[in-house]
């Protein structure tokens, strides 16, 4: 697929998705959506690729909201359908992934763009990064799991306030409630980004994939997520990267996942 809104680059484990319609602050329109989708699906099949980096395009924003003008005119229906259609295409993509994905934000991440950022397993920002999801304040909410994986992460009570107000928070306010996991400079956001990425890349891709998957479910509804660790562990001891990872502990070198 040609890429017109995004730029896939991929060096050696690790590939970078970067949203690029500057012009536009990188807002997500349908034709984004599908692209991202479309990048992620090839990465997901790359075996290859073991980490995946998701940054903004430029020094203003990762991702500045939804494009408002493709959907201001919806129905009731085509509104939730459209809400459907996104969860199911990329934000709960993202999220259950078996490869990791870390967000990069550079820059503003408002409304969809923060959800993308919350889809993605992890986050870390630049210190002009501003958060938020603003969508009360256009008369909705937040429709691509904005109400359910912003209290997952900084809680019931932050969650509220945030998307009640519509404001914005800083890098090290999203820091210290726990919304990302680190803030740095923003030329050194991708160097961090890789950093962090070339230590996942050096474990076993089958073991953080089944770990992902146990995580995942203890925030799911009906879903035990002990259970889900018990079988998820014991499927582990079947795999070719236990036997490398325990022989290689065992022969005190380092293992070749």
């Amino acid at each position: 697929m040609k890429f017109e809104n995004i730029l896939v680059e991929k060096k050696d484990s690790l590939a970078q998705i970067t949203i690029n319609r500057p012009k536009k602050l990188n807002a997500l329109n349908k034709a984004t959506i599908v692209e991202l989708n479309a990048a992620f699906e090839d990465l997901e099949d790359d075996e290859n690729i073991r980490a995946i980096i998701l940054t903004g395009s430029g020094e203003k924003a990762f991702v500045a909201g939804a494009d408002i003008s493709e959907f201001a005119d919806f129905s009731v229906d085509e509104g939730a359908r459209l809400s459907k259609l996104g969860h199911h295409t990329l934000f709960d993509y993202v999220d259950n992934l078996s490869t990791p994905v870390i967000a990069a934000i550079n820059g503003f991440a408002l409304g969809g763009g923060l959800e993308l950022a919350m889809s993605c397993h992890f986050r870390i920002a630049s210190e002009n990064a501003k958060m938020g999801l603003p969508e009360v304040s256009l008369g909705v909410i937040p429709g691509y799991g904005g109400t359910q994986r912003l209290p997952q992460l900084v809680g019931k009570g932050k969650a509220m306030e945030m998307i009640m107000t519509a404001g914005m928070i800083s890098a090290e306010d999203a820091y210290r409630c726990g919304l990302v996991n680190h803030v740095t400079a923003q030329e050194e956001l991708i160097p961090l980004a890789e950093k962090i990425a070339s230590k996942i890349t050096r474990n076993s891709s089958v073991a953080i994939s089944a770990a992902i998957r146990a995580i995942n479910a203890g925030f799911e509804d009906g879903i035990n997520g002990f259970d889900v660790e018990i079988d998820e562990f014991g499927e582990c001891f079947g795999t070719d990267d236990f036997v490398e990872g325990t022989s290689a502990f065992l022969d005190k070198r380092k293992p070749n996942f």
